[in-house]
């Protein structure tokens, strides 16, 4: 695609549930954002019964999709069927994943990652492996120490010691944060983004690459040059345990911060 042409339609999903504060930031920051493109934004709650629910029915330009819970279910479980209730219904060729503790800033992340996927028809998926910037020094020592409690956790199982399963010490899967896919590689390979007990897209993921398709990765350094994204900010609203306090406050300055200048921009 060229610098100067229009890009094609495109869809957004995001999820929502019991957030109407991060909802109603993130959505007004992706409405400016959008400005320029053609899209249509799809957003699916969980059964909120709540004020969120209501701000949601009261916007005109988003598709809402009201999801019942089916029992007591999982939350990853919950928003992998949400996420797959958006991908049957949109028919665009080009699906942004976002959560709604995503702030996006610079409305161009949407054309540099477009321009990764138009660029190779073997490409499903664009995004990153990372769900927050940590700098090179905070990310050389987490690889670190993950590498050694891997190695340490396999010696264990080797002789015979109880020891929990190593864990991967780097990264496997694009994060759902801020992750563009091509739905029609997906609708061709017949995969969603609930698939098993497992995060929604992971299967997925798999499943292509395995196939021969191809995933183009961001940087944390590149991507979060155009937003902010408050890992679990979600459930640090919802749940009020003292150990979402720290992701909870961190919520709170970012949200704040963005809604001002939003309002400054209007």
């Amino acid at each position: 695609m060229s610098e100067h042409s229009a890009p094609p339609r495109i869809a957004i999903a995001l999820v929502n549930y019991r957030t109407e504060v991060m909802t109603r930031t993130c959505l007004e920051l992706l409405r400016e954002a959008l400005t320029g493109y053609d899209a249509e934004v799809w957003v699916v709650d969980n059964d909120s019964a709540d004020g969120s629910t209501e701000y949601l029915r009261s916007l005109d330009w988003i598709r809402l999709i009201e999801r019942k819970a089916e029992g007591r279910e999982p939350g990853f479980h919950a928003h992998g069927r949400a996420l797959n209730l958006a991908q049957e219904r949109t028919t665009c060729d080009y699906l942004f994943l976002l959560h709604t503790d995503t702030l996006i800033h610079d409305g161009r992340i949407f054309r540099a990652m477009l321009d990764q996927c138009l660029a190779d028809d073997k490409v499903f998926l664009v995004g990153c492996l990372e769900q927050i910037y940590r700098g090179p020094l905070r990310t050389a020592w987490r690889i670190g120490t993950r590498f050694i409690s891997h190695h340490l956790r396999r010696a264990k199982l080797a002789l015979g010691l109880k020891s929990r399963p190593p864990k991967p010490y780097r990264e496997t899967h694009v994060k759902s944060f801020c992750a563009l896919w091509n739905l029609r590689l997906m609708r061709e390979n017949r995969v969603s983004f609930l698939m098993s007990h497992r995060n929604p897209g992971y299967e997925a993921q798999d499943v292509l690459l395995a196939a021969g398709f191809k995933r183009n990765v961001f940087s944390p350094r590149e991507i979060f040059h155009y937003l902010d994204h408050i890992k679990a900010g979600t459930t640090s609203v919802s749940d009020g345990s003292r150990a979402r306090k720290c992701r909870s406050r961190k919520y709170q300055g970012l949200v704040g911060g963005a809604a001002e200048q939003a309002l400054q921009s209007a």
